[in-house]
Formats: structure tokens, sequence, C-alpha cells
């Protein structure tokens, strides 16, 4: 059997990581077992469904590498698909033209309620007779399409994560409205559980790999998959994603959706990669940095976990930062220019490459997210410095204007590199007769203002040549000499 699994995001609202660690969960079985990724869009919800949300999910798809191997399917336009199904669980004598209007609805339910009674439908139109239909006509009540469900029935499947899953048919709310209200001899808008099956059945697939808030939905589909005479795939139902209080992740713990991760400048790779690890155990051995195909050599889906998966933005953050430091510089310089213009830098991509490829290579490891770039870069595109308070007590120390007297005269016309700018520093340290550790520290504050930052020496050698470590030490003299 050829391994088919699916995606069916509904353009509803933007990609969410939920969404989207299911994508990567079937992608990864879909690669393992050399099967094929379907991507469906469920665009039924006519009221919702916008282009902009579908714009943001194939996006953000493609963003995370989630290439499909079929579609985009459209559900919108596939309603005769759902009408002939419907009508055949009709002709079967499956499902029934429930009259029911809301008011009543409502009254059941109000009671249900006030007996503490779970809501569910109490099947009144199941058996009407001619007679009864033909009165429910006569005062134009348009019926919806109800699909029977025994009470006494158990539903039952093996879940690849969860095990043996059980359903009593008494605990599924009454017979299923499987299509919305619609004229006598019409079959209204078929709503979710109907168009999935049919779905899953022409699409012929065979893993349905979804969170767990489906569990309740797939007692439903297996009895329309039985009642329309197909095979039942085979389920697998991975845990939620979870904030550090264990409560579903919501728009109050910060980002949910993949276009926010992605403007707060994570990488596709590393959010791939956390994904892949909120919910399933790498087998003993694996690295917890890997690329996705390397997790899809591994992936199996019985070692994807039954408890709840907690997001860390901590391990985010960790994971982001490693992908930083070990990319090279050319490819991260290529991700950073479009924050440094965002910024308003003044460079030329191609005439200063060079030069922003080391500033690229300096920052790799001073950044954990891109968009923390202009902030780390900013004193590299100015000849000019803001001093902190604790800068400026450096530069005004004992020693301190002769040190920056020192390295003034000792620069040249000619570029700065590492054996050059540290020979001038054993230089300064000899002629002043002051210990290295100071010279370095008053070099760090006049070049950079701050105490702290990236490293000293290939800092030096960048603003050198754009000629600003001169103009820096001017000015850290001026204030060293009060």
């Amino acid at each position: 059997m050829s391994v088919r699994v699916r995606l069916a995001p509904s353009p509803t609202g933007n990609l969410h990581i939920g969404t989207a660690r299911t994508a990567v969960f079937n992608w990864l079985y879909a690669r393992r077992t050399g099967g094929t990724f379907v991507l469906r869009i469920e665009d039924t919800d006519t009221e919702r469904s916008r282009p902009e949300f579908e714009a943001n999910i194939l996006e953000g798809l493609q963003w995370l590498g989630m290439n499909w191997d079929e579609g985009p399917f459209y559900q919108s336009k596939r309603n005769e698909f759902y009408k002939q199904a419907i009508q055949t669980l009709l002709d079967k004598g499956l499902a029934y033209r429930c009259y029911t209007t809301p008011e009543e609805l409502e009254h059941l339910r109000e009671g249900q309620k006030a007996r503490n009674e779970a809501p569910r439908y109490d099947n009144r139109h199941r058996n009407l007779t001619p007679e009864q239909e033909a009165a429910f006509i006569a005062e134009g009540r348009q019926p919806v399409i109800r699909f029977k469900i025994d009470d006494k029935r158990t539903i039952a499947w093996n879940d690849r994560v969860r095990g043996t899953v059980t359903w009593k048919g008494f605990d599924l709310g009454g017979d299923m409205v499987v299509a919305r209200a619609a004229g006598i001899d019409d079959v209204g808008q078929p709503l979710y559980n109907l168009a999935v099956v049919v779905d899953d059945i022409d699409m012929q697939i065979t893993h349905v790999i979804r969170g767990e808030d489906h569990i309740a939905n797939t007692a439903k589909q297996i009895l329309l998959y039985e009642a329309l005479g197909a095979t039942v795939p085979e389920f697998a139902h991975t845990p939620l994603i979870l904030n550090r209080e264990g409560r579903k992740l919501s728009k109050r713990d910060g980002a949910t959706s993949v276009s926010e991760f992605r403007n707060m400048g994570y990488l596709s790779e590393a959010i791939a990669n956390y994904m892949t690890l909120l919910g399933w155990a790498p087998p003993e051995g694996m690295d917890e940095v890997f690329s996705l195909e390397q997790a899809a050599a591994q992936f199996e889906i019985d070692r994807v976990n039954k408890a709840g998966a907690k997001f860390d933005w901590d391990k985010l953050n960790w994971l982001n930062a490693q992908y930083l430091h070990k990319m090279p510089p050319a490819e991260l310089l290529d991700r950073l220019i479009p924050y440094w213009q965002g910024a308003g830098y003044s460079f030329d991509p191609v005439a200063d490459r060079p030069w922003l490829e080391a500033l690229a290579g300096l920052l790799a490891t001073a950044i954990v997210r891109l968009d923390q770039a202009p902030e780390a870069a900013k004193l590299f595109f100015s000849e000019t410095v803001d001093y902190t308070d604790e800068a400026k007590a450096q530069l005004a120390q004992a020693g301190g204007a002769e040190i920056l007297a020192a390295l003034a005269e000792g620069l040249t016309d000619q570029p700065l590199d590492h054996d050059a700018a540290m020979a001038l520093i054993n230089q300064v340290v000899k002629s002043t007769g002051t210990k290295k550790g100071q010279v370095m520290r008053t070099l760090r504050a006049t070049l950079m203002g701050a105490m702290q930052g990236p490293e000293m020496v290939p800092t030096w050698q960048i603003l050198n040549q754009r000629g600003f470590d001169r103009a820096r030490i001017a000015a850290g003299q001026a204030i060293a000499q009060g």
C-alpha cells in the first residue's frame, strides 16, 4: 500500500503554528515512507474564508519547506462530489431530512441544560411519516440533512499515537448534520465531517495525521466511511501545543501564526526543527539540531508523544541561535540585508558585499533572531557613536588620553588586518607602559561607545574599512581630555 497523507487547512485565518506542526508531521511521514503529501484547502466556510488567508497559508508552508506533491485542491469546487455522497446516504436510508427549527433546537438545549444533561439532538425527525413531512414542507420549513448515528454503537480504532480509542454512539450528540438547510428538492452546503470523508475517499488518503482536538470528529467520520462503503484510513492524533502553564497556546502567549514567527526574525529551518520536536522524540543518538531531511530519515509516528507539547520560547531561541551561528556569512548576509535596509542603513548590497559579509560573520554569534540585526549592527553604519556613562568613565581614566593618542598615531592608510591590529595594540602597550587589558578596554570604549559588544579586533577591522575608527578615536580623545 502506498502511503498517502494530507494537510487540510481552512483559510479562515493565517497559518497557525499547530497547523504547521501537523504539516511537518505529515510531510515527514510521507518522505519517510516514500508516500504522497496532498494539500487540500477546506474553504467551504464561505463567510470566514479569505483569499489573503489562503495566500498566507501557502506562503507559510513554502517558507517552511513543506513542498506538497498534489494539490492544492479546493473543497469549494467539489460540491457535486459531496451532494452525490449525501444522496447516496439518503437513498440507502442512512440519512434523512430534518425539519427541526432553530427555535425548537434552542428549546431542546435549554431543557437539557436545566437537567444537567450534555447537549444532543433527540433524533425527533428520524422517522417522520409522509404526512408529517408534508405538513412541515407546507409550513415552508427548509430541512437540513442528518446522518443516522446508532446510540448503541461502539466506535473503536487503533490510533497510531494513542493506542485503542473507543467512543460510544450515544456520546456523539445525536444524528449528525451533514448538509445545511436547503429546499426540499435540493441538498444544502455540505458540512465539515461529510466533506472531509468524501475528499479522503476520493483522494485515497491512507493515513490521517492531525491534532487530538479532532478525536470526536474521527468517531463520526469512521461511521461515514463505513456508510459510503470505503476503507477507513489509519489515524494518528498528535498532542496539542500548550503554553508553559499547560493550557492551549493562544494569542495571549505571543505569536501563534507562522508569519508572526517569521516577522520576529526566526529562521524557517529553526521553526521546522522546533515544531518537529513539539511532540516527537528523536531516536537515541540523534542531535536536536537537524534538517527536515534528516528528521524524515528517522521519523516514526509511533514516537509521537501522547502528552501535550509545551511551547518553550527559550528552547526555540536556542535553536534559532544555533542555525545563525553555523550559517555561512554569505547566506546569513542575504537574510540580514532586508533588515538593514528596513532600518534605513546606507550601503550598496553589491559594491559593499565583502565588507557586509565580514560584518555578517561577526554578528552571527551576537544575535538570536534576525530582527535583532539592525540594533546589533547599528554601530557599524555610522561614523559616530553614542557613549554610555561606563564608556566615558573608561576613557576618562588616567592614561586614557595617552592610549588614544598612541592608537591614532599608529594608524596608517593600509587596511587593518588582524596581525596589524594586534601589532599596534602591543606597540601602544609598550609605548605607554600600560597593561594590555587597559588598552583593550579603552579601545572598546572609544570604538563601540560601550563596554560590551562583539569581538574587539574583528570589530576594529570592519570599522577601519570605512574609516570610522579614526573618527571614533578622535571622539574618545575629546572625552578623555575632558
